[in-house]
C-alpha cells in the first residue's frame, strides 16, 4: 500500500522570502496604479478650461469633483468658448471608462468640438460632425455630451444632446424644470447620427445648468431623485451668482453614493434686454 508523503513544511526563511516577493509585487502594482491616476489627474487639470466666457447679462461658472476613491478620474469635462460669429458655446460631457485613456479621449473630444464649432455654429451639426470624426478614429470609447450655443442678439440658447443627462432651468419668479429635449446617441457609436436642436429664450432672469450623471445618480440612488434634488437647489439659488448655483448643484453628489467624478456648468442670465425683445 502506497502512502502519500506528508507535505514539506515551509521554513520561516521560505515564508519570509515569499512574503517579501508578494509585497514587492503589490507595491509595484500600487505604484503603477498611482502613477496612472496621477497622470490622469494631470491630464484632467490641463484640459479643463481655466476660465469661461461671458457677456453682459450672462455669466458662467463650473465646478468639478474628482472620483471619491481616486481611481475613476478622467471621464467628465466641460468647456466654454467664443464662436467666430460672436456667440458663445458651452458644452459638458462624460466619457465611457476612466483612467488615462478616458482622460486622453476627453481631450480629443473637447478640442474636436472646438474645431468643428468654428465652422458649424448649429449645435446639432456640431455634434453630428464630431460624432463622425470620433467614429472614424475607432478608439473603442464613446461619450455623452450636451452642446449649447448662446446667441446674444436673440438672447436665445440653442442646445443639442448626445445621450446626455438633461439640463435644468430655473427662473427668479419660482418656475423650474428639466430641459429634457430630444437627443441622439452618444458620440462615437454610429456614423451619420443626427441631433435635434431645441431653442430656449429667456424672458425672465434665472439659471440654466448642465451636469454629468455623477451628480445625480448612484448605485441605489435613482437619477430621477437626483434630478429632482438638483432642480430644487437650482431654483432656490436662481437669483445668485453662477458659482453659487454650480456649487449648490454639485452638492447633491455627496448623497448619491456615486464613486464617479462629476461636473456642473451653470449659466446665470438676466431677463431679455430691451434691445433683444
Amino acid at each position: 500500500m502506497l502512502r502519500r508523503r506528508p507535505a514539506r513544511s515551509a521554513s520561516a526563511d521560505d515564508l519570509l522570502s515569499t512574503l517579501g516577493r508578494l509585497t514587492a509585487q503589490a507595491r509595484e502594482g500600487a505604484e503603477k496604479q498611482r502613477a496612472r491616476v496621477e497622470l490622469a489627474e494631470a491630464l484632467q487639470r490641463e484640459m479643463l478650461p481655466a476660465a469661461l466666457p461671458g457677456v453682459p447679462g450672462l455669466r458662467a461658472a463650473a465646478t468639478y469633483a474628482p472620483a471619491r476613491h481616486g481611481l475613476d478620474i478622467g471621464g467628465d469635462w466641460y468647456d466654454g468658448f467664443r464662436l467666430p460669429d460672436g456667440s458663445l458655446a458651452f458644452c459638458i460631457g462624460d466619457v465611457q471608462g476612466h483612467d488615462v485613456e478616458a482622460a486622453a479621449f476627453m481631450g480629443q473630444i473637447r478640442f474636436g468640438l472646438r474645431a468643428v464649432a468654428g465652422h458649424a455654429a448649429d449645435p446639432g451639426e456640431v455634434l453630428s460632425r464630431a460624432n463622425d470624426l470620433l467614429v472614424s478614429v475607432d478608439c473603442g470609447l464613446f461619450a455623452t455630451c450636451t452642446f449649447v450655443r448662446f446667441d446674444q442678439a436673440a438672447w436665445e440658447l440653442s442646445s443639442a444632446r448626445a445621450g446626455h443627462v438633461p439640463g435644468i432651468w430655473a427662473t427668479t419668479d419660482g418656475r423650474s424644470g428639466l430641459a429634457d429635449d430630444p437627443g441622439g446617441l452618444p458620440l462615437g457609436i454610429m456614423p451619420g447620427e443626427s441631433y435635434p436642436v431645441s431653442h430656449h429664450r429667456f424672458a425672465t432672469a434665472g439659471a440654466f445648468v448642465l451636469l454629468t450623471d455623477g451628480v445625480v445618480e448612484g448605485p441605489s440612488f435613482p437619477i430621477e431623485a437626483g434630478l429632482t434634488q438638483v432642480t430644487r437647489l437650482v431654483s432656490a439659488n436662481a437669483d445668485r451668482d453662477p458659482a453659487t448655483v454650480a456649487d449648490a448643484a454639485i452638492s447633491v453628489a455627496e448623497f448619491t453614493g456615486h464613486t464617479d467624478d462629476s461636473a456642473v456648468l451653470a449659466l446665470r442670465f438676466d431677463a431679455v434686454p430691451p434691445e433683444a425683445g
